[in-house]
C-alpha cells in the first residue's frame, strides 16, 4: 500500500534535482542529450544511417567518436550499415571509396591537402545524404568532429557546403611538464604522463587527452619542459615516448621532444656540445636515427637555448643558426623539424630586454636550413597580459616564423582567476606589422601567406595538469580550445570561438550562453587593468608570478619591476623610443610613427613606449595618474560584474561548476583588490598624488601588502 507514496515522493524530489553534476572531465566533448525534439528529429532524418569503409586505426578512432557522439546526442545506438545504398552519412577518402568524385563532380580534392575536409549535402539515386569528404582519414576524422560541433551547437544540417582547410601546418601544445611529475607554470595539478607506468600502462586519459586535441585541430604535442632534461633522451624514456605516440597517431598527432643542446655531454659521453665539432654531429646524427627506429613519425625537436641559463651554441662562441642547423641536419632524413625559441637574453643585462631577439636573430634571417622554424612570443618580453605585438613578425621574411602563445595562466592569476585568454591571441594576430604595407597583419606572417613560409605553425604552453576536469579553473578550458581553433584559422573571432565553446560546454539557451559569453569576453581587460594598465607590465611578485610586487627591486634587473615600470617622481614608463632605449626603432616606420607620439600610442600600450609626468593629460582630459586609478578600480568593479552575472545562472546549469566558479570568483575578486591597492598605493609614494575622489580608499596600508608571502604556490 506504500508503493504509490514513494512514487509521489521520488516523483517530487526529482522535479526539484538541480541539473546532473558534471566534473568537467569531458570537456567540450560532452555529447549530452539534445533536449530539443525537433531539432533531434531534424537531424536523425539527416543521420539515420552511416555507411564509412576502411580499417585503418584513425579510422577506427573517427567510428567510434561518430557512435559516441549519435548516442549522447541523438540516441541513436546502432547507425552503421554494411551497404552504402542503406547510408545517409557516408565518410570516406577518395582511395577508400572511389564514388566520391562522382557524387561530387564539381569538387576538387587536391587542394584539401593531408588535413583539409570537406562536409557535403548531395543527393544519391534520389535519396539525400550527407558526404564528409578528404584525402586522408586524419582529414576525415577532423570532418567527424567538425559534424559533431554542429550537432552540439544545434545548428541547421539540412543543406551544408562546408570545406576546412588548416591554415597552419604544426598545431602544437607545448607541456612544460618534467620528468619529476612536476609542471613549470602548472596550475592544474601535476603532469599527465605518468613515466613510472610507461610504457606498459597506457592511461584511459591519454586517449580522451588525444580526442580533445583532435576535435580543435591540434596535430603536435611536445611533451617536456623546454629547461629540458636530457634524459628523455635515453633508449629507457624513448621506449615511453614511444607509447605515447602509439595513443596519439590514430588521432593525428605528432609527439615533439624537448632537446638539451649539452645532451651529448651528459648522456653521450663526449666532452663537448660544439655544434662544428663533427663528433658531436655524429652523435646527434645516430641520436636521431635510435629515435625515429622507435618513433617513426617523430615530429621533430623543440629547442631552448642560451636563455635563462640553458645550454647552448654560444656557449663555444657559434650562433643560433649553427646550433638550430646541426639539430635540423639530424632529423632531415626522417622528415623532422626544429623549432628553435626566440626567447633568448643574455647573462648581462642590457639596456632593454625587449630588444634582446631582434637584435640576436634578425642577422641570422636566411641562415637556417629549411626544416627549421624560429618559435616566438606574441610579445617581446614574457607572456605579459597586455604586450605590443612582438617585432620579429615582419623582419625574418627568410626564416619561418612561428608562434608562441601561452594557454597556461602564469601572468593572469594562474589556475584561480577566470581569463578567457581568445581576445589577447586575436589582439595580437590582428596587429599589423606594416611589412609589406598596410595590411600585413601577424597571422599572414605565421600562416606564410604573406612571405611565403614552405613551413608555418602555432604552439600554446599548455595548462593542462591531472585535475579531473584537466584545467583547474573551468574556463581555463576555454583556452586550451580557443588556441586549437585559431592555430586552425588565425582569422576566427574570440567571440565566434566563445560561442561555440559554451553551447559545447554548458548549455545551447540563450540565457546561459549570453551572460558567460559576456564574462569572458570582458575578463581579459579586467585581467589587465587591475594588474598592469595603460602598459604597464611585469609588475608581479617574485618566483610565483601570481600577486603584485612593483617595488620588488632585488635580484638581477631585468626580473625586477622597478626595472620596467621606471616609476619616479616625474613620472612613469619605460622610454622606448629614440630619448631611451629605442626599441621602437625595431618596427616597421609606419608602426614606429603611430607609437612614437604619445598623442596617437594606443592608450593601451602608453606607458610601455613612454616615460610620462603624472599630470600628462589623457585622452579623458584626466591626468595620468587620474586615469591609472580610474583603470585599476574598473578592474575590480569589472570582476564584481562578472560575480553578479555568475550568480545570475544559479540554477541554469549543473551545481558542481556553477559552485566551483562562484568560489573561483570570490578568490579572483579578493586578490584584483589586492592588486589594486598595492599598485595604487605603491605609485601613490612617487606621485605625491591623492587617490581621486569617489574612489574607495585602501583599508591597508601598502606596508601590509609588501608583507604578503606566499609559499608553496603550484608552477612556482
Amino acid at each position: 500500500m506504500v508503493r504509490p507514496v514513494v512514487s509521489v515522493l521520488l516523483l517530487l524530489l526529482c522535479v526539484n534535482l538541480p541539473l546532473l553534476a558534471d566534473d568537467g572531465y569531458k570537456l567540450w566533448l560532452r555529447y549530452d542529450l539534445i533536449e530539443n525534439q525537433e531539432k533531434i528529429s531534424q537531424y536523425k532524418q539527416t543521420i539515420q544511417h552511416l555507411y564509412y569503409p576502411g580499417g585503418s586505426a584513425t579510422i577506427l578512432a573517427g567510428n567510434e567518436e561518430l557512435m559516441r557522439g549519435m548516442q549522447g546526442l541523438l540516441g541513436l545506438k546502432t547507425p552503421i550499415v554494411q551497404a552504402i545504398q542503406e547510408a545517409t552519412l557516408i565518410v570516406g577518402t577518395p582511395a577508400i571509396l572511389p564514388q566520391l568524385k562522382n557524387w561530387l563532380p564539381d569538387t576538387n580534392f587536391e587542394p584539401l591537402g593531408k588535413e583539409g575536409f570537406l562536409i557535403q549535402s548531395v543527393k544519391i539515386d534520389n535519396k539525400k545524404c550527407l558526404i564528409i569528404g578528404a584525402n586522408t582519414d586524419v582529414g576525415a576524422l577532423y570532418g567527424i568532429f567538425q559534424l559533431l560541433k554542429l550537432l552540439q551547437t544545434q545548428q541547421d544540417i539540412s543543406q551544408l557546403a562546408i570545406t576546412q582547410i588548416p591554415k597552419t601546418q604544426l598545431r602544437l601544445l607545448n607541456h612544460w611538464d618534467n620528468l619529476d611529475g612536476s609542471v613549470e607554470r602548472g596550475y592544474a595539478g601535476a603532469s599527465l604522463w605518468q613515466w613510472h607506468q610507461l610504457p606498459e600502462y597506457t592511461s584511459q586519459r591519454y586517449k580522451d587527452y588525444a580526442r580533445a586535441n583532435a576535435s580543435v585541430g591540434i596535430n603536435g604535442t611536445v611533451l617536456t619542459n623546454v629547461n629540458a632534461n636530457a634524459l628523455v633522451l635515453t633508449s629507457e624514456y624513448l621506449k615511453k615516448v614511444a607509447a605515447l605516440a602509439d595513443v596519439f597517431r590514430p588521432y593525428g598527432i605528432q609527439v615533439y621532444l624537448t632537446a638539451r643542446f649539452s645532451a651529448p655531454i651528459e648522456i653521450g659521453n663526449l666532452d663537448t656540445a660544439d655544434p662544428l665539432d663533427d663528433s658531436v654531429k655524429t652523435w646527434w646524427k645516430n641520436k636521431a636515427d635510435e629515435i625515429y627506429n622507435l618513433i617513426p613519425d617523430l615530429g621533430g625537436f623543440l629547442v631552448k637555448a642560451n636563455s635563462e641559463g640553458q645550454p647552448g651554441p654560444q656557449n663555444y662562441g657559434r650562433s643560433h643558426a649553427d646550433g638550430a642547423n646541426l639539430l635540423a641536419d639530424a632529423v632531415a632524413p626522417h622528415q623532422g623539424v626544429v623549432m628553435w625559441r626566440a626567447f633568448v637574453y643574455d647573462n648581462n643585462v642590457p639596456d632593454d630586454r625587449a630588444k634582446q631577439a631582434f637584435n640576436e636573430f634578425k642577422p641570422l634571417d636566411g641562415k637556417f636550413r629549411d626544416n627549421v622554424l624560429i618559435q616566438v612570443k606574441n610579445g617581446a618580453i614574457d607572456f605579459q597580459p597586455r604586450e605590443p605585438f612582438h617585432p620579429l613578425f615582419g623582419a625574418m621574411p627568410n626564416t619561418p616564423l612561428m608562434m608562441e602563445f601561452q594557454v597556461t595562466q602564469e601572468y593572469f592569476g594562474q589556475g584561480l582567476h577566470l581569463t578567457y585568454l581568445a581576445p589577447l591571441y586575436q589582439e595580437c594576430l590582428q596587429a599589423d606589422t606594416y611589412a609589406h604595407g598596410k595590411g600585413s597583419y601577424v597571422s599572414k606572417i605565421i600562416d606564410g601567406t604573406l612571405e611565403g613560409y614552405s613551413l608555418t605553425g602555432m604552439a600554446g604552453v599548455s595548462n593542462i595538469g591531472s585535475d579531473r576536469n584537466w584545467t583547474g579553473h573551468p574556463f581555463g578550458q576555454a583556452n586550451w580550445y580557443a588556441l586549437g581553433r585559431l592555430a586552425w584559422d588565425p582569422e576566427l573571432t574570440a567571440e565566434a570561438i566563445a560561442d561555440d565553446w559554451i553551447r559545447m560546454t554548458f548549455s545551447n539557451q540563450q540565457a546561459v550562453i549570453e551572460p558567460i559569453k559576456k564574462i569572458m569576453i570582458k575578463s581579459r581587460e579586467a585581467g589587465v587593468n587591475y594588474r598592469t594598465p595603460l602598459g604597464l607590465h611585469h609588475l608581479m611578485a617574485w618566483h610565483h608570478h601570481y600577486g603584485p610586487g612593483p617595488w620588488i627591486d632585488k635580484g638581477r634587473a631585468d626580473w625586477t619591476p622597478i626595472y620596467y615600470h621606471r616609476a619616479d617622481s616625474s613620472g612613469i614608463g619605460f622610454d622606448r623610443t629614440k630619448t631611451g632605449s629605442n626599441a621602437l626603432a625595431q618596427y616597421y616606420p609606419e608602426v614606429q610613427k603611430m607609437y612614437a607620439d604619445p598623442t596617437t600610442c594606443p592608450e593601451e600600450v602608453l606607458l610601455w613606449f613612454h616615460h610620462l609626468p603624472w599630470n600628462y593629460q589623457m585622452k579623458s582630459g584626466k591626468s595620468l595618474w587620474n586615469d591609472l586609478c580610474d583603470k585599476y578600480y574598473q578592474g575590480v568593479a569589472m570582476v564584481h560584474d562578472m560575480q553578479t552575472t555568475w550568480n545570475s545562472l544559479e540554477g541554469k546549469i549543473d551545481t558542481e561548476r556553477f559552485e566551483q566558479v562562484q568560489a573561483l570568483l570570490k578568490i579572483q575578486y579578493r586578490d584584483a583588490v589586492e592588486w589594486r591597492n598595492a599598485c595604487v598605493l605603491y605609485f601613490q609614494t612617487y606621485s605625491q598624488k591623492p587617490i581621486p575622489e569617489g574612489l574607495e580608499k585602501p583599508d591597508q596600508s601598502l606596508e601590509y601588502y609588501k608583507k604578503i608571502d606566499r609559499k608553496y604556490l603550484p608552477g612556482s
